[in-house]
């Protein structure tokens, strides 16, 4: 299995709870069902667009901040650096070589 079919499984099976519990599917505790659900829940009206719009906020701003995290870290390479140029300049004779024109 992928990474990408691991997130979207484990994003499918966290909404499909998330909506089960929104919308009383599946039978609990009258104690949990009054007190802890309503609170996570249906606090207000909207509330269930609420919840999954501040995950997604949240999401998007630990992804801008691991993107952010990775240009501060990144090492320059000068080895590698070198090696590209040096495949660049094999396929430029080997295109030339080709009657490629390139510049």
């Amino acid at each position: 299995m992928t990474r990408a079919q691991q997130t979207i499984s484990l994003a499918l099976l966290v909404t499909s709870v998330y909506l089960a519990l929104a919308f009383n599917l599946v039978p609990l505790n009258a104690k949990i069902q009054e007190d802890i659900i309503p609170v996570v829940v249906r606090r207000k009206a909207d509330s269930l667009l609420q919840l999954p719009l501040w995950t997604l906020v949240t999401f998007g701003s630990y992804l801008l901040f691991k993107l952010g995290w990775g240009v501060i870290t990144f090492n320059d390479v000068p080895h590698a650096y070198k090696e590209l140029m040096a495949e660049i300049e094999v396929a430029r004779k080997d295109l030339k070589a080709n009657g490629i024109d390139v510049d």
